[in-house]
């Protein structure tokens, strides 16, 4: 046996025997008053040890990666990343011992990089948020090293039969509650590799439950659902960290997605403030865009009568945002004034009130 393959065999035991050493992640129920026979829960990504949802992408892509033959000792791996698939995907290359390099927008929050660095990963930031492929590419040429690519290989690098699976995750922990079988699974889109494993596993298991993707203002994602136009392209990022492309990703796959909706940055920004009150701790801006693709569903049903339950992805904690979105000074020099917008989630959870009508919806 190779060299290489020794230490690939190697890796690959050090990377299971982590996971073994790892619980799964929390259902969280969030009553909804307003919304009588709807049950909501909120499955918890923030409690992997790299404390998001991208922890178990990263797991399965550098295994993806191993088992392919493209890691190598001592050589660097490359990601693009807005924050928290590189902070999970330098937790992996430390255990490894590899040099971990993370591509960024210039905007991402001063936590996530602190946080890197703390696995010992080095951050390149970038002006141009739509840089950060090519300049990816760049520096795995100039040093010899491998570009992860989360953007093409998160769909397939996630076996979405079994193994280290989060829609299998949902139904386990789903089976004693009064409605084990979901109505609808949420999840916003940031390389689309959880709404394919969740759209994919539903079909698969031969379930009703439907997928809906709750998309951020600044994204390609909701208008190519709609048009199948692959070629859609932004000048600019999402302000939704880890959420929301300039352009359509390999692993965004829309053809296993029910329905989808595409939601205002500062209706995110409130949902979050509210479910962090709710829930007496912080959570991630992208939580909030799918609390309101929660309640979006949650009205659909009640609009038709349904009762049932539906679980949506917590994300990430909000300690990683604590100069920005939970920074009140960021928010105005930003121009949000959420009040007004966190009393209509709040109107919508207690007492089913509608939500403004700005948000965009399709199939539901």
């Amino acid at each position: 046996m190779s060299d290489n393959r020794q230490w690939a065999r190697e890796a690959i035991r050090i990377i299971e025997a982590d996971f073994q050493r790892s619980a799964d992640t929390h259902l969280i129920p969030l009553p909804l008053p307003g919304l009588p026979g709807i049950e909501l829960y909120f499955k918890d990504e923030s409690s992997h040890p790299t404390g998001s949802l991208k922890h178990r992408l990263a797991r399965s892509l550098f295994l993806y990666a191993l088992c392919n033959g493209w890691l190598k000792p001592g050589a660097p791996v490359i990601e693009a990343s807005s924050g928290s698939t590189a902070i999970s995907e330098a937790y992996f290359a430390r255990l490894l011992g590899l040099p971990f390099i993370a591509v960024m927008p210039a905007s991402t929050s001063i936590e996530k990089i602190e946080q890197i660095a703390f696995y010992g990963g080095k951050s390149h930031l970038v002006d141009d948020p739509t840089r950060i492929y090519a300049e990816s590419e760049r520096l795995a040429r100039e040093h010899d090293g491998h570009f992860i690519d989360q953007f093409t290989y998160a769909e397939r690098a996630t076996d979405w039969r079994a193994n280290n699976n989060i829609a299998e995750s949902i139904f386990q922990q789903m089976r004693f509650e009064h409605h084990p079988e979901p109505s609808w699974l949420i999840s916003s889109p940031g390389t689309g590799g959880t709404t394919a494993t969740l759209g994919r596993y539903v079909r698969y298991r031969q379930h009703c439950t439907r997928v809906l993707c709750a998309d951020a203002e600044r994204s390609v994602f909701f208008d190519y659902y709609l048009t199948g136009d692959a070629s859609l392209r932004l000048d600019h990022g999402s302000r939704i960290e880890g959420i929301g492309r300039p352009r359509v990703e390999a692993s965004f796959l829309p053809k296993v997605i029910d329905a989808m909706v595409k939601v205002p940055d500062a209706l995110s920004l409130a949902a979050m403030h509210y479910l962090a009150q709710r829930l007496g701790r912080r959570v991630g801006g992208s939580s909030g865009t799918n609390l309101i693709g929660a309640l979006m569903a949650a009205r659909q049903m009640a609009e038709a009568g349904e009762s049932g339950s539906i679980v949506a992805i917590l994300c990430d904690g909000g300690e990683r945002y604590a100069t920005t979105y939970y920074d009140q000074d960021w928010l105005k020099a930003q121009g949000y004034e959420l009040s007004g917008l966190m009393a209509a989630v709040a109107a919508s959870v207690e007492r089913g009130e509608p939500l403004p009508d700005t948000i965009l919806r399709a199939n539901i």
